[in-house]
């Protein structure tokens, strides 16, 4: 059986189909939840005088996820948003199995680095 890799070209048309449909897909998200959001709440006004941050109910995967269950409009901006952040993420896996597919040990190497260094701010950030 032959091992058939794809070359570089074939690997950068299918990290630019990643990204544009990673891209694509969080703004179809963001735009359905702003849709939703605003179908409820665009006749309030808004009060800027006191700062107030987001509820513990858009600060959790588990919450989010919850809230995009139950067609809250926040939430689904927020589940959006997350995906946004997840295309690059996503891109980097790939491009690691790309370079484990060429044999490229030291990309490959490289690579698993800034994954860890992606993993581990969004870890450390309390995204993930």
């Amino acid at each position: 059986m032959t091992h058939h890799s794809l070359d570089d070209r074939g690997i950068e048309v299918i990290i630019g189909n990643l990204l544009r449909a990673g891209v694509l897909i969080a703004a179809t998200v963001v735009v359905a939840g702003a849709v939703i959001y605003l179908s409820h709440y665009a006749l309030q006004p808004a009060n800027f005088r006191v700062f107030r941050g987001e509820a513990a109910a858009l600060r959790s995967l588990p919450a989010i996820a919850k809230g995009t269950l139950h067609l809250d409009g926040k939430s689904i901006i927020q589940f959006g948003l997350l995906l946004l952040i997840a295309t690059p993420v996503a891109r980097v896996i790939f491009s690691v199995i790309g370079f484990a597919d060429e044999r490229d040990h030291l990309y490959v190497g490289l690579t698993l680095i800034v994954l860890a260094v992606l993993l581990y701010s969004l870890i450390g950030s309390g995204v993930a």
